[in-house]
């Protein structure tokens, strides 16, 4: 179903009349990008048996220095966090910080990688940066009084923030790292959980040992966008040059480091890169610099508009930025207000970029606006966020006329879709990038290319002859399936209930609605909680997110841990255990409140295939499967009032939503 336009008013104003082609320009660019295999197109790098591919997500990055805590069988931790990124971060900082009477040494955290960062640990490609304003995206500021050096901070720079935290909160010798989660497994005896692990020891030859903990709680905190994936192309793994993810950036082939990126080793090489979306943004003008020819293959042109990059001014930063106590909250909460697009606005824009100036991208994040919108009133609410977001998009196509030089490169570049459909890129040395004689657009006009040969890559019935290839493919969505799956393991809770039945894929035939407690704990798995979109409140930037869930959680484990305590002191010579889970009637409620806003989801209907809508399946959904997957997206109201939910229940004291339970401890 195309984007519709029609209930707009003035039928035969000139606006009018440009809406309506705008519209049809949408659905023509959609229907070339419509593929019956939906996400089946792509490869599944984690679970793939093929060796080639598998070498794929090889960790370039790993030191081959021990591992802070060795995996030993049969050890015991009050809290085990699978992962080592800002979330899993966070959740143990601000653990720490309440009052469940945890210190570091009842912590573990685990993680595939050999180092702290997540995804700041696996991309170190060149001219990797964030997106969204480090006074806003960097968590914990204020708490450690790092100031960051640019207004978009580095990939380096946000690497290190995250070994900065671990050592504040003395956790730098927590971590479990190269270590795989197999299994978790609850025990309704011992009320404690088992995690089945395998950690690959410090060296080169990749022995490895397994063994199995247990843990009274259970954080499962992977990052959304952690499985990086390859599109399933004929001839994938026959080049015979260098060839690599953009996750995996390869220095030994191209020179340079993520220090010094000086790319030197690609002067006289021809490079291809697949892909164009926001991590392709980034990359394609360093290649550009340094390499001799560079074919950029294009899928579907990314919307790229100005990030206005520049280093942040130390008297700026005193004056205006760090104001006082809960600085970094109050201008995130502004920050999202925009993105949001609450009514009335702040008096004051703190941030004023790109994200700020982007109301329509309400429709993903939700909003105020949104728990207004009935089906009796959907198509006027669809018409209105067209009519908000065309100016916007409009003014980023005339951006790429006015930097493309060549027209016929600068038509191939523009974003034929409505600004939330695929995730919006800024960047002010992307486009340039085309004006360079070197530098070659290869628009596929929707198909993809078509495949890879030992000599290069083969698009529009043309062999282009490559020395290198990077693959700027994305990763696996980490909005669809349970925290298990985007965790890359299973989860068995009461009775070997398993997560990813209770998670049944809500667009398949027999799938149901999941549910969840504030989108971060579900019934029949207790002591457990994780990281996600579902039923959560979400914004364009993930570690506001984050920050109000590990506060939410350790309000949770902290209650836990009184009633814990108490029973303790009651009873000392009974070892007890404590078991907190949501209530069922608490998380019917949670998921009915999420479902009453999804008439403000109509936008989404008729986007251009991306991540956010499974490749454009969801639109092929019964009636009955749209509204159980309406269900499991996001808070709509937003990520302010979703903060102020959480934070009301925390001040009032108030865990009667969860049930739980000091029983003795059956060994």
């Amino acid at each position: 179903m195309a984007p519709s336009l029609e209930s707009l008013p003035n039928s035969n104003s000139p606006s009018h009349v440009e809406a309506e082609r705008v519209s049809q320009k949408y659905a023509e660019e959609r229907a070339k990008r419509l593929r019956s295999d939906g996400v089946d197109q792509y490869v599944s790098l984690n679970a793939t048996d093929d060796p080639r591919l598998k070498g794929f997500l090889d960790d370039s990055w790993d030191e081959h220095n021990e591992s802070p805590v060795r995996l030993q069988s049969g050890d015991r931790y009050r809290v085990a966090i699978m992962g080592a990124g800002y979330g899993g971060l966070l959740y143990a900082a601000r653990l720490l910080d309440s009052d469940a009477g945890l210190n570091p040494q009842d912590l573990v955290i685990i993680d595939t990688a050999a180092g702290f960062g997540g995804t700041w640990y696996w991309n170190r490609y060149p001219g990797i940066m964030c997106d969204t304003e480090s006074y806003v995206y960097m968590p914990l500021l204020e708490e450690t009084g790092y100031m960051p050096k640019h207004k978009y901070a580095y990939g380096e720079e946000l690497r290190e923030h995250a070994d900065r935290i671990a050592k504040q909160w003395k956790i730098d010798d927590r971590a479990m790292f190269r270590t795989e989660l197999h299994r978790c497994t609850w025990n309704d005896d011992s009320c404690e959980w088992s995690l089945d692990l395998t950690q690959r020891l410090p060296c080169a030859h990749g022995a490895s040992t397994r063994g199995t903990i247990v843990a009274d709680f259970v954080i499962l905190s992977p990052g959304l966008l952690n499985r990086p994936k390859l599109p399933l192309l004929p001839g994938l793994g026959d080049f015979k040059g260098p060839n690599f993810l953009a996750a995996r950036w390869d220095y030994a082939a191209t020179g340079g480091s993520p220090l010094s990126q000086q790319l030197d080793r690609l002067r006289d090489k021809k490079v291809g890169i697949v892909g164009t979306g926001a991590t392709a943004v980034q990359i394609v003008p360093a290649l550009a610099e340094w390499c001799d020819q560079l074919y950029v293959f294009q899928r579907t042109p990314a919307s790229v508009d100005v990030r206005g990059q520049r280093q942040t001014d130390m008297a700026e930063w005193t004056n205006s930025i760090q104001t006082g106590p809960g600085w970094q909250r109050t201008r995130c909460r502004n920050f999202l207000s925009f993105g949001a697009n609450a009514q009335p606005s702040e008096p004051t824009d703190m941030v004023s970029d790109g994200w700020t100036s982007f109301p329509s991208y309400s429709v993903l994040t939700g909003g105020p606006a949104a728990t207004k919108v009935t089906m009796d009133t959907a198509a006027e609410f669809v018409s209105e966020m067209h009519k908000l977001d065309l100016a916007r998009s409009d003014k980023v196509r005339e951006r790429v006329s006015s930097i493309v030089k060549d027209k016929d490169t600068a038509s191939k570049l523009k974003a034929w879709y409505p600004g939330w459909c695929k995730r919006p890129t800024f960047h002010d040395e992307y486009l340039q990038a085309f004006n360079r004689a070197n530098v070659h657009l290869i628009d596929t006009d929707g198909r993809g290319v078509d495949r890879i040969v030992e000599t290069g890559i083969v698009a529009n019935d043309t062999t282009h002859q490559l020395d290198a290839i990077v693959f700027s493919t994305g990763f696996e969505a980490g909005t669809f399936g349970s925290p298990a799956r985007r965790c890359g393991t299973q989860v068995f809770g009461r009775g070997g209930k398993s997560m990813d039945e209770k998670w049944k894929d809500p667009r398949t035939k027999d799938g149901q609605i999941s549910l969840t407690l504030h989108g971060v704990c579900t019934r029949d798995f207790p002591n457990m909680f994780f990281t996600s979109s579902d039923q959560a409140g979400i914004a364009s930037v993930f570690t506001p997110t984050l920050d109000v869930l590990s506060r939410h959680v350790a309000f949770i484990v902290s209650q836990s841990r009184k009633k814990l305590d108490k029973a303790n002191s009651e009873l000392p010579a009974t070892e007890h255990a404590v078991v907190v889970e949501p209530t069922a009637e608490a998380e019917t409620s949670w998921a009915l409140r999420v479902l009453s806003a999804a008439a403000s989801l109509a936008p989404m209907a008729g986007c251009t295939p991306s991540y956010f809508n499974a490749e454009a399946k969801m639109d092929s959904m019964s009636m009955d499967e749209q509204i159980k997957a309406a269900a499991t997206t996001r808070w709509p109201a937003g990520l302010i009032d979703f903060m102020d939910v959480l934070d009301g229940l925390s001040s009032a004291n108030d865990d009667s939503d969860f049930d739980i339970q000091v029983v003795p401890r059956r060994l």
